[in-house]
């Protein structure tokens, strides 16, 4: 099977290394050049921002038409995307699908194993969901079929799991800045935090003085933090918990 990668960012990257620890090898393009000159192949995996994949879609489904090899019409298209619906890919391709990966990627640490990463999949056709199936569980056994209105819900999940834990990771960086403490001891209180809802859920896991309403030392901790910013934050997200 010949696999060509649009897209050379963390996601693309991170799946052509991913596909050659399992010995097969793709073919990396860039999203910004070379579309005109797209290499044959059975499946073409568009690893690109959301708000690019409709005009990438759409020039290559203009060469698609112009092309006199007809293999781009009847290869595989996939995009990778947690929240764009699978009809960006229009009439011009009837072979196409989702392929989404749930996973926090990083052009600075690829993923040597796939394994344990859940993936979500949607098919134009019957024959296509299944050829997709097919091609992640090459890296994956944790493949999960998934309609649009699903895998936005998931992505927003993550975005609360995990891009919005790490700015909050970025702020308790920021309050230990004038302190001689290191933000590396940090590390074994999220190590557990994490680790406990592997066994009960969010809920039941939290702790702290706004789960225990101790409203002396919230007080305390506002006087703390430097930027009214942190303060609004500090009390939602506190009232948050108590209403919980």
């Amino acid at each position: 099977m010949n696999i060509v990668i649009i897209g050379q960012g963390n996601v693309g990257s991170n799946l052509q290394h991913g596909f050659a620890q399992k010995g097969v090898r793709t073919q990396m393009v860039s999203s910004r050049e070379g579309l005109d000159r797209l290499p044959i192949a059975d499946v073409y995996i568009y690893a690109i921002r959301d708000e690019a994949l409709l005009s990438i879609v759409q020039k290559i489904a203009e060469e698609a038409m112009l092309c006199s090899n007809k293999h781009l019409r009847t290869a595989l298209h996939l995009h990778t995307s947690g929240t764009m619906p699978l009809s960006v890919f229009g009439e011009t391709f009837p072979h196409a699908g989702v392929m989404y990966f749930f996973q926090t990627f990083s052009k600075a640490k690829l993923i040597d194993d796939f394994s344990q990463i859940p993936v979500f999949v949607e098919g134009k056709q019957i024959d296509d969901l299944s050829a997709i199936f097919t091609l992640a569980q090459t890296l994956t056994p944790r493949v999960y079929e998934a309609s649009q209105h699903d895998r936005e819900r998931l992505h927003v999940a993550g975005v609360f799991a995990n891009n919005f834990t790490n700015q909050m990771y970025a702020i308790a960086a920021d309050i230990l800045r004038d302190t001689h403490i290191p933000f590396q001891v940090l590390l074994p209180l999220i190590d557990q935090t994490a680790e406990k809802v592997h066994h009960i859920p969010p809920r039941e896991a939290q702790t702290g003085p706004a789960k225990r309403k101790d409203e002396q030392v919230m007080r305390h901790h506002l006087s703390l933090l430097k930027t009214e910013e942190q303060q609004q934050l500090y009390r939602l997200v506190s009232k948050m918990i108590q209403g919980e």
